[in-house]
């Protein structure tokens, strides 16, 4: 493939956070209610699914939960597209929710098979069926929240398939989050950052251009529905 396409998961293929989703019409005790108050916000989400399987949300109840997650506006018509043209693209899932989540979403929207790679927390569930939450990796970059940088899981891939003599000539990267951000950064002049219009990622970028002109090197292709995202990468294909 020559280009690498790369997703964030959380209000990008889907259309809300999965985290809000598992709480969503469960009690949660205050200390929970609050919120991570000073704790990274992956121990917190550790310390919710340890109550909610506790409390006897089962597998099966999260399972079901992840998979009932709406995708984006426009992002089924994306998948379509990139179906059609699975040779063009190499595509990889980078998300600071957990794998157990985003694999079932995937699934259950038939398009697992489009990912190359998925990046996420780990999450497996344990002998009394609780659904542990571990931490990605460490890093220092001192932007990103401690267990997971993008940018790194992303300069590791690219490095990696270098190795593997895949060279990509564009890479794109469709994301919303203020963590989107760090990774987007780091894209080249040849690239195209798709932030989701209105969301942290969009409004960091512009803050960058406008207080470092020319500091944000890849194209910008801001995007309310992903069919924004499709036409952009068939004209692309077109013009090539």
């Amino acid at each position: 493939p020559r280009f690498l396409l790369v997703f964030d998961f959380d209000e990008t293929i889907v259309d809300e956070n999965s985290d809000d989703s598992v709480t969503r019409g469960r009690a949660l005790p205050e200390p929970l209610l609050r919120g991570p108050r000073g704790r990274p916000y992956n121990d917190h989400m550790r310390l919710v699914l340890a109550f909610l399987g506790e409390q006897g949300v089962r597998p099966a109840d999260l399972r079901a939960t992840y998979e009932a997650i709406p995708l984006s506006p426009g992002m089924a018509e994306l998948f379509q597209f990139l179906s059609k043209h699975r040779q063009r693209f190499e595509i990889i899932l980078i998300s600071d929710a957990n794998v157990f989540g985003v694999e079932a979403k995937l699934r259950a929207a038939g398009v697992r098979s489009l990912f190359r790679k998925v990046f996420s927390n780990p999450a497996a569930f344990d002998r009394r069926g609780v659904l542990v939450l571990g931490p990605y990796h460490s890093h220092k970059c001192p932007r990103c929240p401690a267990n997971m940088c993008k940018r790194k899981v992303l300069a590791e891939y690219l490095e990696e398939r270098a190795r593997e003599d895949a060279e990509f000539r564009r890479v794109f990267y469709v994301g919303d989050g203020a963590n989107d951000f760090c990774p987007a950064g780091a894209l080249r002049a040849a690239d195209v950052a798709f932030p989701r219009k209105g969301y942290p990622m969009h409004r960091l970028i512009r803050e960058e251009q406008e207080e470092r002109p020319g500091g944000f090197q890849a194209e910008v292709v801001p995007w309310e529905s992903a069919v924004e995202v499709e036409r952009y990468l068939q004209e692309m294909l077109r013009t090539e």
